[in-house]
């Protein structure tokens, strides 16, 4: 009985060690690209186009780092990545949340279609859109402007930020907020007290979206932006690409600059994350 039990263990014990070495292999093929992006980063230059690649530097320099953040745009299209990026996720999150909550929490006529209409939006090309985008935001005098380019991204932001916190709104009873409203809340102060608490794993996970995306959206930007001090470092990556060649080095240290920020702030609100699904865990 004794070997009989075992065997099914052994098995399972192979299997699990099978997955989790698919696991791995998966997640170093993920990380790779990352990985080759700050090693040429903080590689010499005589060591980019080596041949056979090394994978591993034994001479590392900030010299691309520096050269550049000392490039004239550098600054400056941080600030106007920063404005846009946050801009876009304010505004986002407040008029989804709002959005989401009526969605999930009141019945009127067209709320399927309204809901429809939401998921619709997401599958329209964005190449589709840029020409009539920019016939209405030169109608607006918003080209070439930071305003014009957030008003761009909430269009396609907005439609899953309100599908994705509608999921969480209807994930929270309704009797909290009811309780709530019996101890002498208004309807707002149960959202602003009860509610909104608990939605805090969701404006997170929005948030992070919505600055992802915004960060490192090319296209629009590009397409509605004109003035070097108003352009995005996605942009700004660019100019590292010009007719006498690419630079490597300079391009690689600013696209792991581009990154941390954007890295930096996940690992802030990783753990939010955490304790807002651990405070979420309520029973109806």
């Amino acid at each position: 009985m004794t070997g009989v039990s075992k065997a099914p263990r052994r098995a399972e014990g192979r299997r699990s060690l099978r997955a989790d070495g698919l696991g791995l292999l998966f997640c170093a093929v993920m990380a790779f690209p990352v990985y080759w992006m700050v090693l040429t980063a903080i590689r010499p230059a005589a060591e980019i186009r080596s041949n056979p690649p090394r994978f591993w530097t034994s001479e590392p320099t900030l010299e691309h780092v520096r050269r550049a953040m000392a490039s004239e745009t550098f600054w400056s299209s941080v600030r106007a990545s920063v404005l846009v990026g946050t801009g876009t996720v304010v505004v986002s999150l407040l008029i989804g949340v709002l959005a989401a909550y009526a969605v999930a929490r009141f019945s009127f006529a067209g709320r399927r279609a309204f809901v429809l209409v939401i998921l619709s939006v997401q599958m329209i090309p964005l190449a589709g859109l840029i020409i009539p985008l920019y016939l209405l935001l030169s109608d607006a005098g918003l080209t070439d402007s930071l305003t014009g380019v957030i008003l761009t991204y909430l269009v396609f932001m907005l439609p899953f930020t309100v599908w994705l916190l509608r999921g969480f709104v209807a994930g929270i009873p309704i009797e909290l907020e009811e309780a709530a409203m019996v101890d002498g809340c208004t309807r707002a102060g149960a959202f602003r007290r009860v509610t909104l608490p608990l939605l805090a794993p969701g404006l997170v996970a929005t948030s992070i979206y919505s600055l992802v995306q915004a960060w490192n959206e090319y296209v629009l930007a590009y397409v509605l932006l004109s003035s070097n001090d108003k352009q995005t470092v996605s942009i700004w990556l660019v100019s590292f690409q010009t007719s006498f060649g690419t630079d490597y080095g300079a391009l690689m240290a600013g696209a792991t600059l581009t990154a941390l920020p954007v890295v930096v702030f996940f690992m802030i609100v990783q753990r939010r994350v955490a304790a807002g699904l651990a405070a979420g865990a309520v029973k109806g």
